[in-house]
């Protein structure tokens, strides 16, 4: 078991481990002290370990409660966020009690924006299930819910007081929700980390600890140094400008990963042809995406894809900030007037 300590706004603890759920109760305790905490949980998850995870934190002193909701992206919006304030109304959560996000991101987003909106903000901890919520979504603090016109546009910035990542729970992931997660430890290596990019040739699957460990370190830190997100922190962006709008065009039907993976590597290309990667740059992301059967483009059009930018909230006037790798393990953010967009995405599509 290792933790790493973020240094944000308050900071705190990423516990990293295989079978430290059993744990979770005493690292509340010392994180949060004790009293109710309210369990969030998509019915999958649910089913899998909320029994257990409520037993863990009765056994250390807690009284719990639970809310269930469908999974998926397409929960992940404002009538599922009011749900869960009139549930943590009704089970009468003060500010010294706690909200638990016992899941992926989609529930990492909801559970921790709702802590946010609660009385003005009360507790949460993290405790991740998926490869992508451990290495990515449940650090940092940013939690939101999508809206008609697009991804997260409604969400804030709220650090968590304590995450939870047992990597054990692990073993239950689909093979599609595996992929999700690859596709941003591929982000990391290829944005910050040549060494992790390089050792992802051996499975993820069997580095676990390590690569959660590498992933989480580079996030903190870069929410170190850049907490909201007005600069360094827009690197963490690599592929999502595109990944977004291919998400919001398919209706959520194509995964987060699976669509930041063909964004990553429409990026790389586009990098490499404006001369900003070094030839050669784009087909070691690419293989590297395919070794994990990830996708590498998209069946939408540069023309629907720019289109679907136009909501990102990383806009800015008349300009989107986009990243874009230089080399392996490094990357430089550019400014893309929104009317040179299109051309951008297309010479990536090729």
């Amino acid at each position: 078991m290792g933790t790493v300590t973020v240094s944000a706004a308050k900071s705190y603890d990423i516990v990293i481990g295989a079978g430290i759920l059993e744990n979770a109760g005493e690292l509340m305790r010392g994180a949060v002290g004790v009293g109710s905490a309210a369990i969030v949980a998509d019915g999958d998850v649910s089913g899998l370990y909320g029994d257990r995870c409520e037993a863990i934190l009765r056994g250390s002193g807690y009284r719990t409660a639970r809310f269930t909701f469908p999974g998926g992206e397409r929960s992940k919006d404002a009538g599922t966020l009011i749900s869960i304030l009139d549930f943590l109304a009704r089970e009468r959560l003060s500010r010294t009690d706690v909200v638990v996000a016992l899941g992926g991101g989609v529930t990492g987003d909801l559970a921790g924006f709702a802590a946010a909106c609660y009385m003005r903000g009360v507790r949460y901890v993290q405790v991740p299930t998926t490869l992508l919520a451990m290495v990515d979504s449940s650090v940092g603090g940013k939690t939101a819910i999508n809206l008609a016109a697009g991804k997260n546009l409604a969400g804030a910035f709220h650090q968590p007081a304590l995450v939870v990542c047992d990597v054990s729970l692990l073993s239950t992931l689909t093979e599609s929700a595996y992929r999700d997660g690859c596709a941003e430890v591929i982000k990391y290596g290829a944005i910050a980390d040549r060494g992790l990019f390089d050792s992802l040739e051996e499975p993820i699957k069997g580095n676990y600890e390590a690569v959660v460990t590498r992933c989480v370190e580079i996030k903190r830190d870069i929410v170190a140094i850049d907490e909201f997100e007005d600069g360094p922190r827009k690197a963490l962006n690599f592929g999502h400008t595109v990944g977004h709008a291919i998400e919001a065009l398919s209706a959520y039907e194509v995964t987060h990963g699976h669509a930041v993976a063909a964004g990553m590597a429409i990026a790389a290309r586009a990098a490499e042809r404006m001369g900003i990667l070094a030839a050669g740059g784009a087909g070691e992301i690419i293989r590297k995406l395919r070794l994990y059967g990830l996708p590498t483009t998209t069946g939408y059009g540069a023309a629907e894809l720019a289109a679907a930018c136009t909501s990102d909230k990383k806009r800015d006037g008349g300009a989107i900030t986009m990243a874009f790798p230089t080399r392996i393990g490094s990357c430089v953010l550019k400014a893309v007037p929104m009317d040179g967009l299109e051309s951008v995405i297309r010479s990536g599509l090729g």
